[in-house]
């Protein structure tokens, strides 16, 4: 999974790539020519006591010295460069393909693990080809290098290689081998740490309110632990890799110089390449620890690789459109017919057997029970969700085949929820429609009977919203939230439960401006609240998923129980009449 992840994001960079390699190459085969200068240098100049070879010798190391650095200088540069450029094209693409999603697939990775995902994991991958371009390709190079250096100084002491480089791979590949479930397992502990701290941050008021600060830190703390425990196991295993390379490193240096001291002995070796011989096993043994250091973040790269590849290899349920209609007629005729939806793997549907029309210049409103399904058939107009059964017409066209901007322009949605995002009142009520002017804002506000609490705010417009509209009540998110909706003027508007956070006062009179600004639109109007939908043109009652009733207040108070229960629910005989 890493292989194919890095090749598919990797192949626009193969220019730097080959440069890469081409500068480690260079810089390699200089550091590999390097003991044999050296040993040349003690052989025919110290030896010899010939100080002109001793110097132009040296000369000579100087200049190869300086182009290995030039060389390893630039293949550091390139290779951080392309690096984070593979970083940022990566987390790029889980971003587009998480912007895709409909609510299913966003609910079946859920928030924190795709926040860990699209960061952590995307940096594990970076860090893990950075450290290939800095140290992988020269280690291969060097090993084999080495090897051949070494073959050239003596080959009688070459055959301690045979030992030394199995031996020490074999005690590497065991260490490996058992890291990579616990780097699996810490992703994982990271993905429930996210969770539950943003569980926590978003709850807080709910926390304090019930006083449940011990019961939430422990269970951070409980998180928090088990992510240590996998973490201090992953990390004894990485300690004792450097301690068993060294082990096998200075074992190795003991018997290069037991051995080749009796070489050097029967005259079948000289000191100088001795010397070059020790260097060469230095630099093998050190091209093994680097790719052991390599191997140490590998297996948690894998890991990470295969939970990016998993949200890019997820294929939205909401499929766009293979030729997209652009234009519509644009009169805001909406029509739901036999529409059915069904969770994958559900034994019953959300929805079933849903039709309704509802008309320009109408109201119609959605009442029921909770888990009725109320939302989700608001969900399945702007393409939240699709249908798995019948089809959602939006002025005779399915909404399935229509533009996902000409959708944005035609219905507007104020969700159960209203989120803003952080900046100002104007940018949030210009998320919809960016050139909207200061007169249409001010306009839609004083519809959602929002103009009051903005104009007391010393910046108005210019006034600073926070992250999820924390910084204002629930009230007035949902004014905002109604007020950015109005801004755009579709010719469909869908209130799901858009009132709840608002007093009965402020219900009216929101209503009442709203039926003047939305005359000629289509209101499709979500409520649990009786006062809210008691005065639209049709009332649709849903009880488990199914229309059981459909028809004016006076009209199903007097032949439908199910809207009867509801409505004496919150009012009286008196009232309800």
């Amino acid at each position: 999974m890493l292989v194919r992840l890095l090749r598919a994001h990797l192949r626009p960079y193969t220019k730097p790539v080959a440069l890469i390699v081409l500068l480690q190459l260079v810089q390699t085969l200089a550091t590999l020519y390097l003991p044999t200068l050296n040993a040349d240098i003690i052989d025919n100049g110290v030896v010899k006591g010939n100080t002109g070879y001793i110097l132009s010798t040296g000369g000579w190391m100087i200049a190869v010295t300086l182009a290995q650095i030039v060389c390893a200088i630039g293949a550091v540069y390139f290779g951080a460069r392309t690096s984070m450029a593979l970083g940022r094209d990566i987390r790029a693409c889980v971003f587009d393909r998480v912007q895709s999603f409909s609510a299913r697939e966003m609910g079946r990775f859920g928030a924190p693990s795709l926040i860990t995902r699209t960061t952590n994991d995307v940096q594990q991958v970076q860090m893990l080809v950075l450290m290939t371009f800095t140290l992988m390709v020269s280690a291969p190079i060097m090993c084999v290098g080495g090897i051949l250096m070494a073959l050239n100084q003596d080959v009688p002491l070459s055959s301690l290689l045979l030992v030394i480089v199995p031996v020490l791979g074999i005690l590497v590949s065991l260490i490996v081998r058992r890291m990579r479930p616990l780097f699996r397992g810490m992703q994982e502990r990271i993905d429930n740490v996210n969770r539950i701290l943003r569980e926590q941050i978003t709850g807080i008021r709910v926390i304090r309110a019930f006083v449940r600060d011990t019961h939430e830190r422990e269970r951070f703390e409980k998180a928090n632990t088990e992510l240590m425990d996998v973490a201090v196991r992953a990390g004894r295993l990485m300690s004792m890799m450097f301690p068993v390379v060294m082990l096998v490193v200075n074992a190795s240096s003991v018997a290069v110089l037991w051995f080749g001291g009796e070489r050097i002995n029967s005259g079948h070796m000289q000191i100088g390449a001795l010397t070059a011989f020790l260097s060469y096993l230095m630099q093998i043994l050190m091209s093994v620890m680097m790719a052991t250091f390599m191997f140490m973040m590998v297996p948690r790269a894998e890991v990470c690789a295969e939970r990016i590849q998993d949200v890019l290899a997820t294929d939205t349920s909401v499929v766009p459109p293979v030729t997209p209609i652009r234009s519509v007629a644009r009169h805001g005729h909406l029509e739901l017919r036999d529409v059915e939806f069904r969770y994958p793997g559900a034994e019953e549907p959300v929805l079933k057997d849903v039709s309704f029309t509802a008309r320009p210049g109408e109201t119609t409103a959605v009442i029921g029970s909770t888990g009725s399904g109320k939302s989700t058939l608001i969900g399945l107009v702007p393409r939240l969700f699709d249908a798995t059964g019948g089809a959602v017409l939006v002025d005779d066209v399915d909404v399935r085949e229509l533009d996902a901007d000409t959708m944005a322009e035609v219905v507007g949605l104020v969700p159960q929820k209203p989120y803003l995002f952080t900046g100002t009142v104007a940018s949030n009520l210009r998320y919809g429609k960016p050139d909207a002017t200061d007169e249409e804002l001010w306009h839609a506000l004083e519809v959602a009977q929002a103009r009051d609490f903005v104009e007391k705010m010393p910046e108005g417009l210019d006034a600073p919203i926070a992250q999820g509209g924390t910084n204002v009540s629930g009230g007035q998110r949902q004014r905002l939230a109604i007020a950015r909706a109005l801004v755009r003027k579709p010719e469909v508007y869908l209130f799901d439960d858009s009132f709840s956070a608002l007093d009965y006062a402020t219900d009216a009179r929101l209503r009442a401006a709203l039926s003047r600004e939305t005359r000629e639109a289509t209101v499709i109007i979500v409520a649990q609240r009786v006062s809210t939908i008691r005065d639209a043109d049709r009332i649709v009652v849903l009880d488990e998923g199914r229309i059981v009733g459909t028809g004016t207040h006076s009209e199903l108070m007097a032949d439908n129980e199910t809207y009867r229960e509801i409505v004496l629910s919150q009012l009286t005989e008196e009232e309800a009449a």
